[in-house]
């Protein structure tokens, strides 16, 4: 199944707006020096603990005065940053105009095919943001869109074969210019979807339905707050999860689309701890509604034929477990990482169990023997096959198994099954692939071709087909594919080098650290590098290739990626062992695999650079508090850098999963742990710190002023050198979603880079 993603475009007018702003000449601006904030010094105490915050009143938001002073402040951060960076303008410039060029003006995101229909978003030139399309895949069998991918006109019949459903660009004059979508789910008789915007002046999102004959949108259900939706009744109904004023999910609602009739509320969760979620089975026979807390998990079935029947306790356990129920043939299979016997387990587990059951409590049984040398990491039900993605050791592989699962003699081991390994290439961008496990031939339906800088988008029975009969069988493309020069794959191994290392981590426990680089005749110790982590929520870091690395790729830069405890890929014991208490482990993983890349003469031992995003800003914070010296540069992203403030004292509503994440404050052990580690309060005295770059929102979860408190703080301890600035860049809107504003950010980044490792 694919992901439908959102592309907002580049359009030729942004160019020409582009270029008129690199010709205009600015007047020269003053001599750069850092805002210094004022200090209203606050004292706190907790388990017998004492410290001073300078900087709390910028946290504080219900002080008129305070916000006053903050805006100030702001605007004299922004006049400095705008200052330091004034000498590098052509730099900046040149490096917005490669990026940019690199988002395609006829851009679409890969067919998704379900039911007789292809659906897909593509922007229109001249437009920012996408329109959600779909057309019939009888009238697409031979089409290929990489030259024009709005082509829905069959020249035979003289009509038109693309519908649209929802244009964003109309949806961002509903929500005040700005248009983000969070939930997106066509209803199983393809009539209406379903779909959450965030309205960023109340600060949530906001429910619509749109029916996709008409075009129109339904007068009902329109609720404020959604964070979960599912369809039942065929598509005739809508079930929506609601938030309380503090954002924990905790309504269940029920919706009979057309009718007149108020909601009707099926569920209401009045403990503060618990939050609910709610998913469909794939073959839409039941909703799934989770209930979790820190101490218990159940799951709940509400049959999707009759929601006003009930809610049918399926399972439960006395802990936080990760539990995802599906639906096939008459018997529900629970995957979930739960404990066993009492004990915690490190790895996901499959069980099964008929449908219609008289046990009471319902009776479970594992379909498959636990096997620590092939790891079940997820599962993806089909009609005639299980999609599962294993690891083994460190390697992941993806493979099937057929359908149904019974046996007839209880659990068997994975290895013993007849497994269909899906084959890949190692060396290629990310790519979307559409595989026939049937067949075992699959197509590839889009890729990016960085070399050219251009994607690629496909369809029908043009694509590029591979048959992949043996795990060795070699890539080819089919006579009748049209792919004018290139080939099958975009194999960049010829232009860049990704290699692998092992780093051992301060305690001993090897650290997978991966490298990417240009090829080119540069020694390796003359090059500048930049280290990127996030070690949080058990997440994998991202590694996808992104194009505005390329700028840095070629100009001799090495990306390097730490994947630290914390986050996610080897089980839960790695999450854990870098969460609440043992977050220490991450940074000093980081740190690790930062002096790994010195000592091995990977990156110069003066050009390395720290990269943080959100809960991996804290990450590289703390790092840099630990080793100042170590790094010549770092760029923190929205990041999480007050953590004994926010929480002990949130100000915006914090999740259960935060707090098993960093720490309980009122567990003196995580109190302490929060204190040791949180970046905030660890700044070093008389230390020369990198020059580093923090870049927030005010639409964020971590407030401004968390940056804003840290910047302030290591400008009044640090020395302070101008060769080092410490900026403060702040957004207004989410950059994530507008690839234009995406690709000035990140030539802002670039260009800080740059500067700080020739400076």
């Amino acid at each position: 199944m694919h992901i439908l993603f959102r592309f907002p475009a580049v359009t030729r007018r942004n160019y020409l707006l582009f270029r008129q702003y690199k010709a205009a000449k600015k007047a020269p601006l003053p001599a750069a020096t850092p805002p210094k904030a004022p200090k209203k010094p606050q004292k706190f105490s907790f388990h017998g603990v004492t410290w001073e915050d300078p900087y709390s009143w910028m946290s504080n938001l219900s002080d008129k005065v305070a916000m006053r002073h903050m805006d100030v402040y702001m605007e004299q951060e922004e006049k400095y940053t705008e200052a330091v960076m004034s000498d590098s303008e052509r730099l900046l410039n040149k490096l917005h105009f490669e990026m940019a060029s690199r988002v395609p003006f006829d851009l679409s995101t890969p067919p998704l095919r379900w039911g007789p229909w292809l659906y897909y978003r593509r922007v229109e030139e001249g437009k920012p943001y996408p329109v959600l399309c779909r057309r019939l895949a009888s009238l697409n069998d031979s089409f290929i869109s990489h030259k024009y991918p709005p082509a829905g006109f069959d020249f035979t019949t003289g009509k038109t074969i693309e519908q649209k459903l929802v244009d964003y660009n109309q949806e961002a004059e509903r929500f005040g210019g700005y248009a983000y979508e969070e939930l997106s789910e066509v209803s199983p008789n393809h009539q209406f979807l379903a779909y959450t915007m965030y309205d960023k002046d109340n600060d949530y999102f906001k429910l619509s339905v749109r029916n996709l004959n008409s075009g129109s949108l339904c007068s009902k259900p329109q609720a404020d707050r959604v964070s979960n939706l599912a369809w039942a009744k065929d598509g005739q109904a809508l079930l929506y999860v609601v938030t309380d004023q503090k954002m924990r999910p905790y309504r269940i609602y029920y919706s009979l689309i057309g009718s007149t009739d108020e909601d009707v509320l099926l569920l209401e969760e009045s403990d503060e701890n618990v939050h609910i979620g709610i998913r469909h089975t794939k073959d839409f026979k039941f909703v799934t509604v989770n209930t979790f807390s820190t101490t218990s998990s159940k799951v709940f079935l509400i049959n999707a034929a009759d929601p006003l029947s009930g809610l049918k306790l399926v399972w439960e356990c006395d802990a936080i477990a990760h539990c995802i129920i599906e639906h096939h043939r008459g018997y529900l299979y629970l995957f979930t990482d739960a404990p066993k016997g009492g004990k915690s387990v490190d790895y996901h587990y499959l069980l099964c169990s008929p449908e219609d059951t008289d046990s009471n409590p319902r009776k479970w049984e594992e379909v498959l023997i636990d096997d620590p040398d092939l790891v079940i990491e997820d599962v993806d039900f089909s009609d005639k096959y299980l999609a599962l993605i294993v690891r083994e050791n460190q390697n992941f592989k993806l493979c099937s198994i057929g359908l149904p699962l019974l046996f007839g003699k209880g659990a068997v081991k994975l290895r013993k099954l007849d497994l269909q390994y899906l084959s890949l290439p190692k060396h290629m961008p990310d790519a979307v692939v559409d595989y026939d496990l049937a067949t075992s031939k699959w197509n590839i339906i889009q890729q990016q071709n960085m070399l050219h800088d251009r994607t690629r988008i496909l369809y029908g029975t043009n694509s590029a087909s591979v048959s992949l009969e043996s795990p060795n069988a070699k890539y080819s493309s089919p006579v009748n594919a049209n792919l004018e020069d290139d080939h099958s794959w975009n194999d960049l191994s010829e232009f860049y080098a990704c290699e692998q290392y092992a780093v051992p981590s301060f305690d001993g426990v090897l650290i997978t650290l991966t490298i990417v680089s240009a090829r080119d005749n540069k020694p390796k110790d003359e090059k500048p590098g930049i280290l990127h982590g996030h070690g949080a929520y058990g997440e994998l870091l991202d590694k996808r290739w992104r194009s505005e690395y390329k700028s840095l790729l070629d100009r001799g830069w090495v990306i390097a990626y730490a994947d630290v405890r914390g986050g996610g890929g080897y089980g839960k014991k790695w999450h854990h062992d870098g969460r609440r208490a043992k977050k220490h482990n991450s940074i000093n993983d980081y740190i690790s695999c930062a002096k790994f890349l010195i000592e091995k003469s990977i990156v110069h031992e003066n050009k390395l650079a720290a990269s943080g995003y959100s809960a991996g800003g804290l990450l590289v914070a703390a790092a840099i508090n630990r080793f100042p010296d170590l790094f010549r540069a770092a760029v923190l992203k929205v990041p999480f850098l007050d953590a004994t403030n926010t929480l002990l004292h949130p100000i915006l509503p914090l999740a259960a999963d935060d707090y098993e994440e960093f720490g309980y404050p009122r567990d003196l052990d995580d109190f302490l742990a929060i204190r040791e580690y949180s970046p905030y309060d660890n700044v070093q005295r008389d230390a020369l710190y990198p020059a580093v770059l923090v870049s927030s929102s005010f639409n964020t979860r971590f407030g401004v002023w968390e940056a804003a408190k840290w910047v302030a703080r290591v400008r009044d301890l640090s020395i302070y050198d101008p060769k080092r600035p410490i900026l403060l860049n702040l957004t207004t809107d989410i950059v994530e979603e507008n690839r234009y504003l995406q690709s000035k950010e990140s030539a802002l980044e670039a260009a800080f880079l740059i500067k700080m490792m020739e400076s």
